[in-house]
């Protein structure tokens, strides 16, 4: 057995700094924990005379990839780069090149995963990428090994701080979308450019590699509907928390007899679910298995050391197997590659479920009526129904709530309505999920 496992990280910013403190100041508990010395042999960025806020020596510290890569000695190689290139081409070569990979790049393995899976599976390597989902809450693991024993029904999760972020202070405060998001900037919780975060394709990223996990199939990104959180309105969080909802972006796959469910969107749940209660940039999945029933975990799911404490997890597992002489105990996908089955979907404009709606229409009589007419045509039947506004107000808020409705015939039916001349603006939908408090039925 070897005395020490190698590693080379390339990336030293805010995830890489985080795991490359966690790997020298725990050195010592790692080594108790696994039997084996975990030695950060060299460390790879384009910046190596910034200071990163702890020691770190010098001669580990390079410019030069290749450093890593041409190691033979070099057991577990670390890519905390991002992005699709040049990261897939690097972690591509190290599996070619024998060396075992962890890497948190959820957008790269959304899109290129099956073709890195295959290639590790074939060169006889390992793979791990617990930190790509729920930073520090070891999600991963969960699914494929203590919850193994379960077919999963559902898997719903908030998966993004900023969203959440921006939603909490919309809800707690009242405040308005873009004021919200330029605080959220300003205190570095959100990027200069935030569209992956508010447009959903973030959260679609972390759906699509959990969703592969939970339900075994070949899933790919635009097999997503995706649906962002910028088109949301202080007047909707008010409206929605006066009916007992609150809204947050959820990601959501659900198993049904037609197929797969896979979508994010801004979601009104009960404000009694323990997922309504998961505020600021706190992350949560809930996961409903046929044995154990519901499932929730919650914690920080970004930031330099959460996010460093799951990419370490995976080093240490993969250093617990090589000391152990054992690669491949658990796939990294928890089923080998080939297992992996075709994608059955349901599409999008097949789901049925509650929607929110807010007109905004003029004030004049018979406008209730005429909308009512087009849903009832459609048969969308209304639960309730909600209007306010007086007076000399030229537009008004008309807000409804349905029964369960078919998503094609929503569409139908707001496409006819938005064009009716008592109506100003697009209508704004959002869907419902009605969770039980404790659970869904499963």
């Amino acid at each position: 057995m070897k005395d020490a496992i190698n590693v080379g990280l390339l990336g030293l910013g805010t995830v890489g700094s985080g795991t490359a403190r966690i790997l020298q100041e725990q050195s010592g508990l790692l080594e108790q924990r696994t039997g084996v010395r975990i030695r950060l042999a060299r460390i790879c960025d384009k910046d190596i005379t910034t200071s990163r806020g702890f020691p770190i020596p010098p001669e580990i510290l390079t410019t030069d990839v290749r450093s890593l890569l041409d190691d033979p000695e070099l057991d577990i190689f670390i890519e905390l780069i991002g992005g699709i290139e040049p990261a897939k081409t690097f972690l591509l070569e190290a599996i070619q090149k024998g060396k075992h990979i962890v890497t948190a790049n959820k957008a790269l393995l959304a899109t290129h995963g099956h073709e890195i899976f295959r290639a590790a599976a074939a060169h006889g390597v390992e793979v791990g990428f617990e930190a790509s989902v729920g930073g520090g809450i070891p999600v991963l693991k969960a699914v494929k090994e203590g919850l193994v024993a379960n077919r999963f029904h559902t898997v719903m999760g908030i998966m993004n701080g900023t969203a959440n972020y921006i939603l909490t202070r919309m809800t707690n405060e009242g405040m308005a979308f873009q004021d919200v998001l330029a605080e959220a900037q300003a205190l570095g919780y959100a990027e200069a450019d935030p569209t992956y975060d508010i447009e959903g394709i973030d959260t679609a990223h972390k759906l699509v590699i959990i969703a592969t996990l939970a339900f075994g199939n070949l899933i790919e990104f635009s097999d997503v509907y995706t649906e962002g959180i910028s088109r949301l309105s202080p007047l909707d969080v008010s409206f929605t928390k006066e009916f007992g909802y609150r809204i947050k972006l959820l990601a959501i796959a659900r198993n049904t007899d037609d197929g797969l469910e896979l979508r994010v969107h801004p979601t009104m749940i009960p404000s009694g679910h323990p997922l309504a209660q998961v505020d600021g940039a706190y992350n949560a999945f809930y996961l409903v298995g046929d044995s154990v029933g519901s499932v929730l975990l919650c914690g920080l799911g970004a930031g330099q050391m959460p996010t460093g404490s799951a990419v370490v997890a995976d080093v240490v597992d993969i250093a617990r197997n090589l000391a152990k002489g054992t690669i491949g105990r658990v796939p990294a996908l928890g089923l080998p590659c080939d297992a992996l089955i075709p994608l059955k979907k349901n599409p999008m404009d097949s789901l049925v479920g509650r929607y929110y709606f807010r007109f905004s229409a003029v004030n004049r009589p018979g406008v209730l009526a005429r909308i009512s007419g087009v849903l009832g045509d459609l048969g969308i039947s209304i639960a309730s129904v909600v209007q306010k506004g007086h007076g000399k107000e030229v537009s008004v808020p008309i807000v409804m709530l349905t029964h369960r409705a078919n998503e094609a015939r929503v569409r139908q039916a707001l496409k006819e309505i938005d064009a009716l001349d008592v109506i100003s603006g697009k209508t704004m939908v959002i869907r419902i999920e009605d969770l039980q408090i404790l659970g869904e039925n499963v």
